[in-house]
């Protein structure tokens, strides 16, 4: 693995680090959704028990509380399954540990918030969901259908993600309520995905957010040098594949296809909205979301301990 690949991981490890280091003594300082089950940290002995294999990351720190090292990928994966098995009904869920491990409680913050926007018909089980990238943890609909019974077309543009996708699916008996789309075309996100019968009350998405291998190293490098982290051990199989962290253009090419293609489709989804990384470049999606007919325009902001992220969320009807 060459060291472009080797510095993004260490971001994402030492960037999880900070987002994961929730206990019950710290748990104060967290600003998670009032509904997300982890608001108030982990319950180590309670994840041990329904997941075994966690027990033998879990340590006692120097302030006499149970943790993980999370600089440790095998450790961060092994509290994500165990918080699967434990909150939300799954018992398999294994990929590559080249893909991206998704933060459980921060993927679960843009489910309830999605709830709230749509209001009444959040805890209905007639929601359909179209999620953009369900990569091969396929995140978002294991949540959704957990938290609020939603059925879910979970769309990617790669073929081996959607593989071990609809292996969790089947051996968690989803097949019916999730289904997967290939986008064969990556310059497209709703373009062949989409047909003419498809009746979508929201569609999400997290975003890939670089333009290039380059350009996720240049910012990974900045990030490393402020966390004073350059002498450190590179830690290898975390940073997830090129289609999950990076797409030609970056996060503002991207959010230009996906806010224009939704106006393709008008009629098929009340809601479309995304995860926005930048917070510059909402001004901007407001302007380009006018000029295309948008009615509705709302950005949700997400507080999760001192970092801040955000969902647009716009509706043509």
């Amino acid at each position: 693995m060459n060291s472009i690949t080797d510095a993004m991981m260490r971001l994402l490890i030492n960037g999880n680090k900070k987002f994961y280091k929730m206990t019950k003594k710290t748990s104060k300082s967290t600003n998670f959704h009032s509904r997300n089950r982890h608001k108030s940290g982990y319950d180590f002995d309670a994840l041990c028990e329904v997941y075994p294999e966690l027990l033998p990351f879990v340590f006692v720190n120097k302030y006499d509380t149970k943790t993980i090292d999370f600089a440790k990928p095998e450790a961060v994966k092994a509290l994500n399954t165990a918080l699967l098995f434990k909150y939300y009904n799954i018992n398999f869920w294994e990929f590559p540990d080249t893909n991206l491990c998704p933060p459980i409680p921060g993927r679960a913050d843009y489910i309830h918030h999605v709830a709230d926007l749509l209001k009444g018909k959040g805890t209905s089980n007639n929601i359909n969901v179209l999620d953009i990238g369900a990569g091969a943890s396929c995140i978002y609909p294991l949540l959704g259908h957990a938290e609020y019974n939603w059925s879910f077309v979970a769309t990617d543009v790669d073929e081996n993600s959607l593989e071990y996708a609809q292996n969790i699916i089947i051996k968690n008996n989803l097949d019916d309520v999730i289904e997967l789309r290939l986008q064969k075309d990556i310059s497209q996100i709703f373009k062949s995905i989409i047909t003419e019968e498809d009746n979508f009350d929201i569609s999400i998405c997290n975003p890939p957010f670089y333009k290039s291998e380059a350009d996720a190293l240049e910012a990974t490098s900045s990030k490393l040098k402020g966390l004073n982290l350059g002498g450190n051990k590179i830690v290898r199989n975390f940073a997830g594949t090129q289609h999950e962290l990076w797409y030609k253009g970056g996060e503002k090419a991207f959010l230009h296809t996906y806010l224009y293609e939704s106006s393709l489709f008008k009629e098929h989804s009340t809601w479309y909205t995304t995860l926005v990384s930048k917070k510059d470049l909402v001004k901007g999606m407001y302007a380009s979301l006018k000029k295309l007919g948008a009615t509705n325009i709302k950005t949700i902001n997400m507080g999760q301990g001192n970092k801040i992220s955000r969902i647009v969320a716009w509706s043509f009807k």
